[in-house]
């Protein structure tokens, strides 16, 4: 099994910054790709930005130039820094890891952070 543990979610006011943090642990033999996702009450979770193991990185295009996810393989982390948040960035945000064990390969999920932007 592979657990995802978030952390760096909180309450910014318009214009702020904030960093998720998610790391990786259990019986991993590989992670592939890793991504951040979101969702607002009433709404569908959304696809925010994800990265390869490589490096090569995609973001959405509502938050391009403001949010930047990172990687450090090593620690089996990922990172989203968010700039000029805007209060639609208000939303529970899961980290996901494509992940290999010995015994399969799956989607593993974080259990959410809650990231509030507002004045």
């Amino acid at each position: 099994q592979v657990q995802l543990v978030e952390s760096g979610g909180g309450l910014v006011q318009p214009g702020g910054s904030l960093r998720l943090s998610c790391s990786a642990s259990g019986t991993i033999l590989s992670i592939h790709d890793m991504g951040w996702y979101r969702q607002a009450p009433g709404k569908q979770r959304e696809l925010v930005a994800s990265i390869t193991r490589g490096g090569i990185r995609n973001h959405t295009d509502s938050v391009k130039g403001r949010f930047t996810i990172s990687r450090d393989n090593a620690k089996n982390t990922i990172y989203l820094q968010m700039n000029s948040l805007k209060p639609e960035d208000t939303a529970v945000y899961y980290c996901n890891a494509d992940a290999a064990t010995n015994w399969a390969r799956a989607y593993y999920w974080g259990q959410g952070t809650q990231v509030t932007v507002s004045s």
